[in-house]
């Protein structure tokens, strides 16, 4: 699934790709901003990405199935 952070005062965003659920992002964005504390999601390759909750602008959960491939419809 596609994930999109939107920084504040910051002009590029973040974009990962993560095997977590839709429910299980928007669970720790909540967290994360409800608590104000940092944001921290893995990536498809293992790598951490870490937000700071007061820095969090918006975040774009893309939807959960795969991505097609070719130029036929199937």
């Amino acid at each position: 699934m596609d994930i999109t952070i939107g920084v504040q005062n910051q002009a590029r965003e973040i974009n990962l790709e993560s095997d977590a659920t839709a429910d299980e992002v928007a669970q720790r964005v909540t967290a994360a901003v409800n608590d104000g504390v940092v944001l921290e999601l893995v990536d498809t390759k293992g790598r951490r990405v870490l937000v700071p909750s007061a820095a969090i602008g918006y975040v774009e959960i893309g939807t959960e199935e795969p991505r097609k491939v070719g130029f036929g419809a199937v």
